[in-house]
């Protein structure tokens, strides 16, 4: 058991008379409406769309809740604002969350965010055209790369995929890397028209399966797509446990066998200063309504408790705790 699972054991059993009384007082009460802003990601992208559904459920639930949408480059710019106090709410993906609890690159100093729920694993997307030049992630040397936003967990995982093989401008793995990706920080909807245009040879992306835009353009252009599944285990060793092996199955995206790929979670984060009682309503609606929440995100996902605990060097808060506790034991 790691340390962090033993840390997340003894704060589940921990405290939990004290969490009762400030708690008391639930959803039922009358009062003002609280509003907390939720920080997404690019409009028409999976996480706005989580974001609007997660709003509108709460509006319909009667709790005394508002929650607020807003736009943004995703995640590393959502955890920015969480810890200054732009936003309350904010999803993020597990690697870039646990980056910013540890104060590692591009966070300057730990953040004191925390956890609320893993909700759903991202799927990383290595694109090229079928009838292109790239046959494999080495094959990028010097080869202009839709990397993902500036500030979003997709520029994230590229750049560590791309250092795993050398092709990076950062320090590389192997003592005689080959000239580094032209990396360009587009978003889903650049990337995919770069791609389209022939401007870039590949696009990285990180998102649920199907994601619309890719299921639309593999409609029009003959696609392949990159195994990645063999950085799964250097990018574990490197930067932390979050990375897992994933499949792309066969059938989606035209594909006719499955592909190997790089699975990341993406978290429900809140400030610590979030009040408890707040944290335990919204929980309740992400629970009851998850299939909503996930319908436009990534097909055939759950939400279970014991997945949404999972959140690994990022620690879940006070309220979150209660909430699992009281009603999974």
């Amino acid at each position: 058991m790691t340390s962090a699972e033993v840390t997340r054991r003894r704060a589940m059993g921990a405290g939990l008379g004290a969490l009762a009384g400030a708690l008391a007082g639930c959803s039922g009460a009358s009062g003002p409406v609280l509003r907390l802003r939720l920080a997404t990601g690019p409009e028409g992208g999976p996480y706005n769309a989580f974001g609007q559904a997660l709003a509108q459920a709460v509006a319909a639930s009667g709790h005394r809740i508002e929650i607020v949408p807003v736009s943004t480059a995703a995640s590393v710019n959502n955890l920015r604002k969480l810890d200054d106090g732009s936003v309350e709410l904010a999803l993020a993906m597990a690697d870039a969350a646990v980056d910013a609890v540890l104060g590692r690159e591009p966070f300057p100093r730990p953040t004191p965010v925390t956890a609320l729920a893993r909700v759903y694993v991202n799927y990383t997307h290595l694109v090229v055209a079928a009838d292109g030049p790239v046959r494999s992630v080495k094959e990028l040397a010097g080869r202009p790369v839709a990397a993902g936003a500036a500030g979003s967990g997709v520029q994230v995982v590229t750049e560590r995929v791309l250092r795993a093989a050398g092709l990076s401008g950062a320090p590389a793995s192997t003592p005689a890397p080959a000239p580094a990706a032209d990396e360009r920080p587009l978003g889903l909807a650049a990337s995919v028209s770069a791609l389209r245009e022939g401007s870039v040879d590949a696009l990285f992306w990180s998102g649920g399966v199907p994601t619309p835009a890719l299921a639309a353009l593999a409609r029009e252009l003959p696609l392949r797509f990159l195994p990645l599944d063999d950085y799964v285990g250097p990018l574990r060793e490197r930067y932390a446990p979050v990375y897992t092996a994933v499949t792309l199955p066969a059938g989606v995206y035209g594909l006719t066998e499955p592909v190997g790929t790089i699975g990341v979670g993406n978290y429900l984060m809140a400030r610590a200063d979030v009040p408890q009682d707040a944290v335990r309503d919204l929980l309740r609606v992400v629970f009851d309504r998850w299939r909503d929440l996930l319908r436009e995100v990534t097909a055939g996902a759950r939400l279970e408790p014991r997945f949404a605990i999972s959140t690994g060097e990022v620690p879940l808060h006070p309220g979150a705790v209660a909430h699992y506790r009281s009603v999974y034991g």
